[in-house]
């Protein structure tokens, strides 16, 4: 698969989710749901789970992580580092690890001598890596605008 229909691949995702999104709020306009005494509990666990969300999802490895498996499926422990490109096993591990907890990932150990460890990609990882998919149609978009306003910045008399 080339770079190029791998974007697309991901573009289509991101129209797709797009969609559905819409599709919801239109949905859940037409039907407003009453408050309720325990919104305001319930409020403060979804704002915690989205900021524990975003700062992990902020970390550079989950989100490299997450393409991967999204592209190759189910992944060796050494292949997913090597694809990944530039991480260090200590950080692979810690990435891994958090993704699991989070049910992101499933990590599969085959009982052989060495040790074999797989890791594929959860339906709730599939969902995550689809809706982070706007950043890259986003970054697609806009490459040559952000490039321009870099380049203008580094020249910019400093004050």
């Amino acid at each position: 698969m080339t770079k190029k229909d791998k974007k697309s691949k991901k573009a289509k995702k991101h129209d797709q989710v797009a969609i559905s999104a819409v599709a919801d709020t239109k949905h859940s306009a037409a039907e407003p749901k009453p408050p309720s005494k325990s919104s305001t509990k319930s409020d403060d666990k979804v704002d915690a789970l989205v900021h524990e969300i975003i700062e992990r999802i902020a970390d550079k490895w989950t989100m490299v992580v997450l393409d991967v498996l999204a592209d190759h499926g189910t992944v060796r422990f050494t292949k997913l580092g090597k694809l990944a490109g530039g991480v260090s096993q200590k950080m692979l591990t810690k990435t891994v690890r958090q993704m699991e907890s989070d049910g992101l990932v499933i990590r599969t150990v085959h009982p052989v001598v060495p040790p074999h460890v797989d890791y594929t990609l959860t339906d709730l990882g599939r969902t995550l890596g689809e809706a982070f998919c706007g950043v890259w149609v986003w970054a697609e978009k806009n490459y040559d605008a952000v490039e321009t306003s870099r380049a203008a910045f580094s020249h910019k008399p400093s004050a």
